[in-house]
């Protein structure tokens, strides 16, 4: 990641990074590091991070790495101490798995968030940004999809995530934190992690059509979806945490490109860029799934220069280079 982000000095700034050993975590971290932070703290209990992306990270002598969970609020309080500006980043995805286990992604993404946000306003951090989602806007039917217009959530995933918004506006109109949320829209890249029962489509597509496994579509293939580069995620959270605009504090952006292609054609672009015919197998719909999915980002243009760098088919093209270096 070549390009910069940012005006400010960032020699004289602590950060952290909760979930930072994640896949959109540890880019952020790596970014805040390549560009002189003082400090880059990494909050991480390893459950989805792994210790592959903090090696990227160990090079810098201003990272730091704390293992340790959010649900525990001493472990949030020591995270936050002495830092100047959070990424909140750690949480459960997945809707299928929060059909399984609701208990467990609200203990995790309510009950962690607002052990974050107490700790934050008790050490006194400068600004927040917290991960939302695109699944809140649920069975609302607009394209496209405009912050102020949300629908009824299809899943425990979507809800908590809809709950961390509500929380995060409290916490700034009773405590007076300055923060936003980011409600991204499918985010992709490198170290995305393509194992596992609950593995992202793009690493998933990849790795079976590399090793010749079934590569399951779930329904038709004509569902849509706004694919987002990581690199743009990235930027939102450095703009966002760094932002002296007064107007952009205490809302929720959506973070995408604009544009959105179907499942279908995903997986035929991953075919093209791997050389492969190799045929999809496809299956039931997902239960809780949205149908289409294209994002307004006008308001991330407006009040935070959010300047999509990355579109869909170079991202694809990096991505899928990252993953034959990595599997070949």
């Amino acid at each position: 990641m070549s390009l910069t982000f940012h005006t400010k000095d960032l020699s004289h700034s602590s950060f952290l990074v909760t979930g930072g050993a994640g896949f959109i975590g540890s880019h952020i971290a790596e970014y805040l590091l390549k560009h002189g932070a003082k400090k880059v703290r990494v909050l991480d209990n390893l459950a989805n991070g792994f210790r592959s992306n903090l090696d990227v990270l160990k090079q810098y002598p201003a990272f730091e790495f704390m293992e340790g969970d959010i649900r525990q609020i001493d472990v949030c309080q020591k995270a936050c101490a002495g830092i100047d500006y959070v990424s909140q980043k750690a949480a459960l995805g997945s809707v299928p798995r929060s059909i399984r286990e609701p208990l467990y992604f609200n203990e995790v993404n309510v009950g962690g968030f607002v052990n974050v946000l107490t700790a934050a306003v008790d050490n006194k951090v400068k600004q927040f940004v917290y991960a939302s989602s695109s699944s809140v806007y649920g069975d609302e039917p607009t394209l496209p999809k405009l912050e102020e217009r949300v629908g009824k959530c299809l899943s425990p995933y979507a809800a908590t995530k809809k709950t961390n918004e509500l929380y995060a506006q409290v916490f700034a109109d009773v405590y007076g934190i300055r923060l936003m949320g980011f409600r991204y829209f499918n985010i992709f890249g490198p170290r995305q992690d393509p194992d596992g029962a609950y593995a992202a489509v793009i690493p998933l597509f990849v790795k079976s059509i590399m090793n010749q496994v079934p590569a399951y579509i779930n329904g038709d293939g004509e569902q849509t979806r706004d694919f987002t580069f990581v690199d743009n995620a990235v930027q939102i959270n450095i703009k966002g945490m760094l932002t002296d605009n007064t107007e952009a504090l205490n809302k929720v952006y959506n973070v995408a490109i604009g544009e959105n292609f179907s499942v279908n054609y995903l997986y035929q672009a991953c075919c093209k860029h791997l050389n492969s015919d190799f045929p999809p197998v496809y299956r039931e719909p997902r239960a809780g799934d949205i149908r289409n999915s294209l994002a307004d980002i006008s308001l991330a243009k407006k009040l935070l220069d959010y300047r999509p760098t990355k579109r869909f088919e170079d991202g694809l093209a990096e991505t899928i280079e990252f993953f034959k270096k990595k599997y070949s």
